[in-house]
């Protein structure tokens, strides 16, 4: 009988933990409208307005961002100007390039290596790793993104972050296409 408890228990921890890895493609959205494209939606000037909150939902920071995208073809940049609750403020760009319609990359000063993106339909998930400072020391922690267009105007970004496959922070944005 223990024997049998502790393979059951493996085989529960086992999928928890599966299930807790896995993420969802944007491909299920392929049908939803608006359609949304990065190279359209990130263009020109936009506002943002978000919450950060800890592993437990309480919120620990708010912010806003100011942005302006450019782009020529497949290529765009995206500067990102951070005010936040704390009164710091935090600058990044985001050079970006479309592999195709429906994949790009991504790089910023305090990104490990290469933002990996999918769009397809109203939805874009974009993961990759952010060097973060925390206190006097700073942190990589894995983002997951996930873009939701509202309308052609308006967006919603939730982005989970992780540190050792365990969720510590949820980060949403709602963004705002401004001056159109």
């Amino acid at each position: 009988m223990h024997k049998i408890t502790q393979n059951s228990l493996t085989l529960i921890f086992m999928l928890m933990f599966g299930f807790s890895c896995s993420s969802a493609s944007p491909k299920i959205y392929q049908e939803n409208m608006p359609k949304f494209d990065v190279r359209n939606f990130f263009r020109g000037s936009l506002e943002a307005y978000g919450i950060l909150q800890d592993h437990r939902g309480k919120v620990i920071k708010t912010f806003t961002v100011k942005m302006f995208g450019s782009w020529q073809g497949n290529e765009g940049i995206l500067k990102e100007d951070f005010i936040f609750s704390d009164k710091k403020t935090e600058q990044r760009q985001w050079n970006i390039k479309m592999i195709d319609d429906n994949n790009f990359t991504a790089q910023a000063h305090d990104v490990v290596g290469m933002a990996r993106g999918e769009q397809y339909g109203n939805a874009v998930r974009m993961q990759y790793v952010l060097t973060i400072p925390v206190g006097e020391k700073k942190y990589n922690f894995a983002i997951n993104d996930w873009m939701y267009l509202i309308d052609n105007d308006s967006l919603i970004n939730i982005s989970t972050i992780k540190k050792f496959g365990f969720k510590v922070a949820t980060l949403t944005i709602g963004f705002k296409k401004i001056g159109i």
